[in-house]
């Protein structure tokens, strides 16, 4: 079990803040950043899983706390949809996480799986979504669903947690028709506090890195500040791709672990 930030070489210190600064670079964008971040983490020596997962939230903290601001800033995102649907997945992940220990995740990975792909398809195969808001809700109606989406992808996170960032823009697009840039804004306020949800379980538990961790959220921060500007900038076609490019990651990343749980 490693003690501390002291114990990993400089080397290590180094791949991990690389993988910090993508990783955050990709939160900004689409979401999906821990597919990058936390496999780095758990190559340290001596880590344990569960250090290395709340590390990660550590660092994703400071990175989604970062894209969240520049977002708000920049593209000014509805809040009174925003907030209460990242309270409700704040509650979401601590239901998650509480369920954890009890029902493995490879229950779940399959059908995620299936979603994904069906939603990756969906995108490709209509190119004009997301580029324009055409919200499909209206008033209580628009809240109530921005509260269930954000509650069960909320609970994801806490369950299962990586790709959670991507899931909440392919809800935001496909779901509740929000443009890619508008989808991304709200997306990092959700996750977060989903984030915040998780590390305050973590936390108490002494199993955080605090060293490694703060070294990750710095290179988070840089990562999601810079990919946050750059999808305000070059907008909806960029995220499109870039959200392409993660959900097919994800989609393999999810593929190998049902094949390695079930057949291998």
């Amino acid at each position: 079990m490693l003690s501390g930030f002291e114990a990993v070489d400089p080397l290590t210190v180094a791949l991990v803040v690389v993988a910090g600064f993508c990783a955050g670079w990709v939160d900004a964008v689409v979401g999906g950043g821990g597919l990058i971040q936390l496999p780095a983490l758990l190559a340290v020596p001596g880590i344990t899983p569960v250090q290395a997962l709340a590390t990660n939230k550590m660092g994703s903290v400071f990175g989604t706390t970062t894209s969240a601001v520049t977002y708000a800033r920049r593209v000014r995102p509805d809040l009174r949809t925003a907030v209460p649907m990242a309270l409700v997945a704040l509650g979401g992940a601590f239901g998650g996480a509480a369920l954890a220990t009890a029902l493995p995740a490879r229950v779940f990975k399959p059908i995620i799986l299936a979603a994904i792909i069906a939603v990756a398809l969906f995108t490709v195969l209509r190119p004009q979504m997301g580029q324009y808001t055409q919200l499909r809700l209206k008033g209580g109606r628009h809240l109530a669903a921005a509260c269930g989406l954000g509650a069960v992808i909320g609970f994801y996170d806490g369950l299962i947690g990586p790709g959670t960032g991507s899931f909440l823009v392919i809800a935001l697009v496909s779901g509740m028709g929000y443009a890619f840039l508008e989808a991304s804004a709200k997306a990092k306020i959700v996750n977060m506090a989903t984030n915040i949800g998780a590390l305050l379980l973590f936390a108490p538990s002494g199993v955080l890195l605090w060293g490694l961790g703060l070294v990750l959220g710095a290179a988070n921060m840089l990562g999601g500040y810079t990919g946050a500007r750059m999808a305000v900038s070059r907008g909806n076609g960029f995220i499109r791709w870039v959200f392409l490019a993660v959900v097919a990651a994800l989609a393999v990343k999810l593929g190998i672990d049902v094949w390695n749980e079930n057949f291998a």
